[in-house]
């Protein structure tokens, strides 16, 4: 009997793709911290996490690629190069890879050839989702009202932001029209509704693996704004002209502004229009019935995809100017702060003879600040 010939390439290949604001920087995080264990178990996490980023990228042909620091040639192929080599499990996660088109999921899966494709999509009710995506859009730099989100334009149709990106039918639908339906796995979740390892459980599950063993990270803390702190953080961005590439965005009005600690933390919940809560209803109530007729294999409870009330919250254009004033006036007084603690750093470290001087106070550290991804 001849000997079994050595395989090569992944035999299962598992795309992550999101959705946004559905627990994925937990998940990554935790997938992250466990790399070496997981590679032990069979599951290969190729290249560095920021690598993921820079490939969804590349997959959807995002011009902002480019303009990306560091090496930026070629991440999804090198990826797919490393993947090639393992003859195990591999799973590539970032939730920008969501908003990819028809054509650009069929040249990810004809990369992959040889290897069983699987996609992970974690999804929440579209209401509060589309609420999340708002608020986040308006943290990266955007000056838009709730209910002009999604934004127009020519890179609505793949880029990050668009509906495409967050809309769970759009997503089941491209991604169903190249792959068999029970390779695409949807695990819905609804933010507080339970204890956190319980989604990452759900999720190594669809990978035949467990979390015994694995150092499981605590939750990050709800980062969202208020009413009145988001509406604040919108009108501020009309001021921020000069804030142009994601790093800046990312740092500052995003990492710094939006999730340092200089906006008060009202936590008041809010809503878009009527209108737009209707549209977004019968958003979530089309995905629903896709999962329920078109053989999605649902991973969890398909109920907690279903609207909440979001009777009683006001809307963004409620917000009077007595509470913008309240409000910025706290955050100035919070920046104020923050400037004294960081020229005391500088003026102290300029003055220490025994070490060249260092840039530290350029960090965004005060009280625990700094920019957070995904």
């Amino acid at each position: 009997m001849s000997p079994t010939p050595q395989r090569t390439g992944p035999r299962r290949v598992f795309l992550h793709v999101g959705l946004p604001k559905t627990g994925t920087t937990y998940l990554q995080d935790a997938l992250w911290a466990n790399k070496q264990v997981l590679r032990e178990r069979g599951l290969l996490l190729p290249g560095a996490r920021r690598r993921h980023l820079l490939a969804s990228l590349e997959v959807r042909e995002d011009p902002g690629l480019a303009r990306r620091p560091g090496d930026t040639a070629h991440p999804w192929q090198d990826l797919v190069a490393e993947a090639q080599q393992w003859p195990g499990d591999v799973l590539v996660t970032h939730e920008f890879f969501a908003a990819a088109s028809v054509e650009q999921v069929r040249r990810v899966v004809a990369d992959l050839a040889g290897a069983e494709v699987h996609v992970l999509v974690t999804a929440r009710a579209m209401p509060d989702l589309f609420i999340s995506r708002w608020q986040e859009w308006v943290k990266n730099g955007a000056r838009g009202r709730i209910d002009a989100y999604p934004p127009d334009g020519p890179r609505a149709d793949t880029g990050e932001w668009g509906w495409p990106s967050f809309d769970l039918g759009i997503v089941l639908e491209r991604w169903g029209a190249v792959l068999p339906h029970e390779r695409v796995h949807v695990l819905p979740m609804a933010p507080g509704s339970s204890e956190p390892g319980e989604l990452l459980r759900r999720f190594l599950g669809v990978l035949g693996l467990d979390d015994e063993g694995l150092e499981v990270p605590a939750a990050a803390a709800n980062a969202s704004l208020g009413l009145v702190e988001v509406e604040l953080l919108r009108r501020v961005n009309a001021h921020l002209g000069d804030f142009r590439s994601a790093h800046d965005r990312g740092t500052w009005i995003r990492g710094y502004l939006g999730e340092g600690g200089v906006l008060p933390a009202s936590r008041e919940k809010f809503r878009p229009s009527r209108e737009t809560v209707a549209d977004l209803v019968a958003r979530g109530e089309r995905a629903q019935r896709m999962l329920r007729e078109e053989g999605f294999d649902v991973v969890g409870d398909a109920t907690l995809l279903e609207p909440g009330d979001l009777d009683g919250r006001r809307h963004p254009d409620e917000v009077d100017e007595a509470e913008m004033l309240a409000c910025a006036t706290e955050a100035m007084a919070r920046l104020t702060g923050d400037v004294r603690s960081l020229t005391r750093e500088r003026d102290a470290l300029s003055q220490a003879p025994s070490r060249p001087p260092r840039l530290s106070w350029l960090r965004v550290n005060v009280r625990g600040r700094g920019p957070r991804t995904g």
